[in-house]
Order: structure tokens, then C-alpha cells, then sequence
């Protein structure tokens, strides 16, 4: 039997981190639209929230290597909790201007996105350290993950309409103090969790090395790429739907906050259902059959389905079918990058996906903004509909999606780094981190995981 302190310690810590993030994802977006009533406002503080991210991508893979994936969880934490609590608190001092809520927001998903690739990328070593399997404790992450996007958002949708979005913020700040703490205690034993000894020094040659070491074996393996090119269409839109539409459509149609959070909560209950039937029966299926259809449920429908009505009702049932599809997509793709990831590679392909998977988002918040004022809500949610459909039909079209249910190994990486290279720049005694494959979805923060 081994120790599961370490993974139990981080399956709480991001828990408790999710349900704060859907806090702020609802919170932040209506406190905007509440301050200054305007959807383009929206977008661009989505905007500027979200291309931090995909730069923190790009780059972060080897820092996190170098840093430690415990420490970079810690500190990566504790800048998010200083950065959503100076929101609330420089509103109430009268002094927060429109650009200093923008830079909080950059620095928030600049700070979060390290900090969830790090808890991200231990799950290997964790469940190897508690004496578990890998698909068992993947398709938990995921579950409480989903589990606990579905709690914050029942709560922010309650607590906004009683105690106001700013206070939101606050227990927002307060649980990513909390995650911080539970890593920082319960994570100790584990040597991947600690920083890497570097057989070469810190210099920009070799991180430069490391960088192109990660991205030549994702874009060696024409599965991955096509993972990513259709997940960072579905992130896009997900942040429109996140950040602009479905506030705007809420406010307009459905009576409030608490819509938001009723809907978001049906995904995520949709979604956590799915993700515990995948991990009990989807052994039994094609992956690819069971990924085709679920990707193509379960995101465009809401679109169709919020611009053809105006009461919860439809919407509610059509989120839950959609989170139950979007469940079991997770833990698929999950199991696909760990299988055709190298251990010491993860880090820095990690960087990679989460870097494509992510590349459209700030562009997704900025287009539906715009899009509501010029075309209207009901025009914007049919284009960005139909983009999200768009994209969900790649696994029937592109031929690299075959191999989605062949094992370890099944596409080997045609362009690697020359060796000679990768033994004088890049160390090789560690693991190195993997990307989330999860949100696909904006809700969640930074990995291939559709749904909002």
C-alpha cells in the first residue's frame, strides 16, 4: 500500500481551486457587465485575462521543470489569491479603473497557468506513489474536478444575487489560498514534485533546446495536433460563451446571476456523471466511436438552443446532456497524451498543448463582445454555434484520428531533437511536465478538457 497523502493533497487542493476559478468566471464577467453595462468591456477584460495564458504556455514548460512542479503550485496560488482579491478591495476603496482590472485579470491567467500544469502533471508519479492506477486516478482528477466546477458555480450564481460579486472575488482569493496550503503540507515525499537537477546550466540556449524538444514531438505525432487544433477551436468559443454570451444571455432573458449558475452547474453535474460512467464502462468501447459522438454533443447545441429560446428550462437539459458528453471526453484524452507523452517530456510538451489548445481564447472573449454589439445576441450565438460545430467535426474527417484507439506508442515522433543536442542542453534525469488536457473548455482552466 503506498502513501496517498500526495494525491489526495492535490485532488483537494485543485478542487478547492476550481470552484473557486468558476466563482471568477462568473463573478468577473458580471461584475463588468454590472459596473459598466457594456459586453465589449466584457471581452476585453476576457481578452486581457486569457492571452496571459497562452504566453505562460509557450514559455512556462521548462521553468516549471526547473522550479518544481510543488513550488511552482504553491507560489502560482498565492499570486492568483493577490490578484483576485485586489479587485473587490480596490473597488471598495473607490480606486479601480477599467485598466487596473484588466492588468489583475493578466496577471491572474499568467500566474493560474503554471500553477495547474504543475498539479496537472503529477498525477502520473502521484498515483504511482499511492499505489493506484494511472487511468483510475486520471479519471478522478477529472471527476472532482468537474465536481467541483459544478459546486462553484451553484455558488456563484447564489451568492452574486445575495452578497454581490465583489465578495465572490474574495472567497475566490481565499481558495486559492487554500490550495496553496495543501500542496505546500501535503505534497512531500515525491521526487517529481521537487525541482530538477540540470545537468546544463541556465541559459537561453538551453531553454531555447527544451522549448523545441516539446513542441518537435507534438508536432511529430499527428494525433496530438490534431487534438489540439480542434480543442483550441472549442476553447475559443467556450470563453465567448463563458465570459460574454451566456452573462449577456442570462441578464437578457433568464432573470440574473442565478441562471448562470444554475446552467453552469447542470454542465458540470452533466459533466462529473459522465466522466464516473466513462471510468466504470468506457473500457468496453471504441474510444474513437464513444469521442465522436460525445464531441459533437457537447458543446453546440447550447448555442442553437439559447438562441432559439428564452426560458432555463430548455437550456438547463440541454447543458446537462451536453456536460454528460463533454465528461467523457476528458478522461479519453487524458489517457491518450499520458500514453504517447514520454515522462520526460511532459513538461514541455504540457506547455505545447496547453499553448495550441488555448492560442484562441482571448480572441473567443474579444469576438463574442463584439460580435453581441454588432450583430446581436442571438446573431452571436448562432456564429459562434456553428464554429464550435465546426470543429467537433474533425474526428470524422481527418484520417489521424484513427489511431485514437491504438496504445502506447502507436505514432512514434517523426522529427525528434537531434540527441546530441538534447544531452547537452536539455537535462534528462527527471520527469518533465505534461499539458492539461482539459479545458478544452474555459472554464477550467488551461488544457484540452471541452466545455464551459
Amino acid at each position: 500500500m503506498g502513501n496517498r497523502t500526495p494525491l489526495a493533497a492535490t485532488l483537494a487542493a485543485n478542487s478547492i481551486s476550481t470552484a473557486g476559478t468558476s466563482l471568477t468566471l462568473i463573478g468577473v464577467p458580471w461584475f463588468v457587465l454590472e459596473t459598466t453595462g457594456s459586453a465589449g468591456r466584457a471581452g476585453v477584460v476576457a481578452f486581457c485575462a486569457t492571452l496571459p495564458i497562452v504566453v505562460a504556455a509557450l514559455i512556462g514548460g521548462p521553468v516549471i521543470d526547473r522550479f518544481g512542479r510543488r513550488r511552482t503550485a504553491v507560489v502560482s496560488d498565492a499570486v492568483c489569491a493577490s490578484a483576485i482579491a485586489a479587485i473587490p478591495l480596490l473597488h471598495f476603496a473607490g480606486v479601480l479603473d477599467f485598466w487596473m482590472l484588466c492588468a489583475l485579470m493578466a496577471l491572474n491567467g499568467f500566474a493560474h497557468t503554471p500553477g495547474n500544469t504543475a498539479r496537472y502533471v503529477l498525477i502520473p508519479d502521484l498515483a504511482e506513489h499511492a499505489g493506484t492506477t494511472l487511468a483510475r486516478a486520471a479519471s478522478l482528477f477529472d471527476a472532482v474536478s468537474r465536481g467541483a466546477r459544478m459546486v462553484g458555480a451553484a455558488l456563484a450564481g447564489v451568492l452574486i444575487a445575495f452578497v454581490g460579486a465583489e465578495t465572490v472575488l474574495l472567497l475566490d482569493a481565499a481558495t486559492f489560498g487554500l490550495s496553496a496550503l495543501l500542496v505546500a503540507a501535503g505534497v512531500r515525499g515525491v521526487r517529481a514534485a521537487e525541482p530538477r537537477k540540470a545537468e546544463a546550466p541556465v541559459s537561453l540556449r538551453a531553454y531555447g533546446s527544451e522549448l523545441r524538444e516539446g513542441y518537435a514531438h507534438l508536432l511529430g505525432n499527428r494525433l496530438l495536433l490534431a487534438v489540439v487544433v480542434m480543442v483550441m477551436f472549442m476553447n475559443g468559443t467556450d470563453q465567448g460563451w463563458n465570459a460574454v454570451l451566456l452573462p449577456v444571455h442570462a441578464g437578457n432573458e433568464l432573470g440574473g446571476a442565478p441562471a448562470i449558475g444554475l446552467l453552469t452547474a447542470m454542465f458540470g453535474a452533466g459533466g462529473l456523471a459522465g466522466a464516473l460512467l466513462y471510468g466504470a464502462v468506457g473500457h468496453r468501447f471504441s474510444r474513437r466511436a464513444v469521442f465522436t459522438v460525445c464531441v459533437i454533443l457537447c458543446g453546440a447545441p447550447r448555442f442553437l438552443v439559447a438562441a432559439a429560446t428564452g426560458t432555463t428550462l430548455p437550456l438547463a437539459v440541454t447543458m446537462l446532456l451536453g456536460g454528460i458528453a463533454g465528461g467523457v471526453l476528458n478522461p479519453i484524452l487524458t489517457t491518450v497524451i499520458y500514453e504517447r507523452v514520454p515522462d520526460r517530456l511532459r513538461s514541455r510538451v504540457s506547455g505545447a498543448l496547453t499553448a495550441g489548445c488555448e492560442f484562441a481564447m482571448p480572441l473567443g472573449g474579444l469576438a463574442a463582445g463584439l460580435l453581441v454589439e454588432g450583430a446581436g445576441a442571438t446573431g452571436a450565438l448562432l456564429a459562434m454555434g456553428g464554429v464550435y460545430f465546426l470543429a467537433t467535426l474533425s474526428p470524422l474527417v481527418f484520417p489521424s484520428w484513427r489511431t485514437l484507439d491504438e496504445g502506447p506508442g502507436a505514432e512514434a515522433v517523426q522529427k525528434p531533437v537531434p540527441q546530441a543536442e538534447v544531452k547537452a542542453e536539455a537535462p534528462t534525469q527527471a520527469p518533465a511536465e505534461t499539458p492539461a488536457p482539459a479545458p478544452v473548455s474555459s472554464s477550467g482552466p488551461s488544457r484540452p478538457t471541452p466545455g464551459p
